[in-house]
């Protein structure tokens, strides 16, 4: 059997998360995490809503960070693919600007909740960010 990823709009949770990232002001996006969801960035694994908040916390609060979803596709069994780039800079450096591609891949449940989310972010520059 071969199963095809197909172009498609991003969802609004996923915009809604992408913003709660950027926030660190966490709501309905993260709200789609239960205590079992993996989060992978990576060489780091958390797991459960809590946790990934933390790390997200832990590693975008000394940034000023925009994440633009450019590409969104779906293929079965609730799989869904990003490609973006985040638009960064230290909070103590903002006129250093860096931006760095990402990918996600998001595994859903059948009820919409996300299972694991994968990312792989860069090349950049990360002396000037971390």
């Amino acid at each position: 059997m071969t199963w095809n990823a197909t172009p498609t709009p991003v969802p609004g949770w996923v915009g809604q998360l992408m913003r709660e990232i950027d926030t660190l002001d966490f709501g309905a996006g993260f709200a789609r995490m239960t205590d079992e969801t993996e989060v992978f960035f990576g060489t780091a694994h958390v797991v459960g809503a809590e946790a990934a908040k933390a790390f997200f916390v832990k590693i975008d609060e000394p940034l000023h960070i925009s994440h633009t979803v450019l590409e969104c596709w779906q293929a079965p069994d609730g799989v869904l693919f990003l490609r973006g780039e985040a638009v960064m800079a230290k909070k103590t450096d903002p006129d250093t600007v860096v931006r760095g591609p990402f990918m996600h891949l998001y595994r859903l449940d059948d009820r919409g909740r996300i299972r694991s989310l994968h990312v792989t972010a860069g090349p950049l520059r990360t002396d000037a960010v971390m």
